[in-house]
């Protein structure tokens, strides 16, 4: 016999009974090849009931955008920028500036309302270091997040001030086995 089990709406904010800390975590890696882990963390964690968004700020080519997520089942929510093309410079046309911005302001919202009890934050660290979004910014929204929240943030080159601040850190590296 299967028991169903009442999981929350994506739509609702998550309520428990007890106080739990959420974490920040840091995946980085200086070439770009964690991002396995991360996404099978968040299915299994949004296949067990709990709320998850993915954000994938420099990902773009499919013109999304946070008002059309993609719904991986009824627990995972995964929005790309609004955007022509990837980004993989800090050179961004006026359209593509303001897609990332409008992004960065509506992740900071869904985030503060506690929707989510897992966000994951995909290239973020690169959107940081092409001055896409202010370092200061992120570690307020990190400080200021509701505190059942686990924050996962990625990419290379990851600031000082964010690993500083971080629960977990996870490097991953290249090795090679003759």
């Amino acid at each position: 016999m299967v028991a169903q089990l009442e999981t929350p709406s994506i739509n609702s904010t998550l309520s428990l009974s007890y106080s739990l800390d959420g974490l920040v975590q840091v995946f980085t890696s200086s070439h770009r090849n964690f991002f396995t882990s991360v996404i099978s963390q968040s299915l299994r964690i949004a296949g067990q009931g709990t709320p998850v968004l993915i954000v994938q700020f420099l990902k773009g080519g499919i013109r999304q955008g946070h008002d059309k997520p993609i719904q991986m089942g009824q627990n995972l929510d995964w929005i790309r920028c609004d955007l022509p093309r990837c980004i993989d410079t800090p050179h961004l046309d006026e359209t593509e500036s303001q897609a990332l911005q409008s992004l960065w302001k509506y992740t900071q919202q869904v985030v503060s309302e506690g929707k989510y009890s897992l966000v994951v934050l995909d290239e973020l660290s690169l959107a940081m270091n092409f001055g896409l979004i202010p370092e200061a910014e992120v570690l307020e929204f990190l400080t200021k997040r509701p505190p059942h929240v686990d924050i996962i943030l990625t990419g290379p080159e990851m600031p000082k001030s964010l690993l500083d601040v971080a629960d977990q850190i996870t490097e991953i590296r290249r090795s090679h086995q003759p």
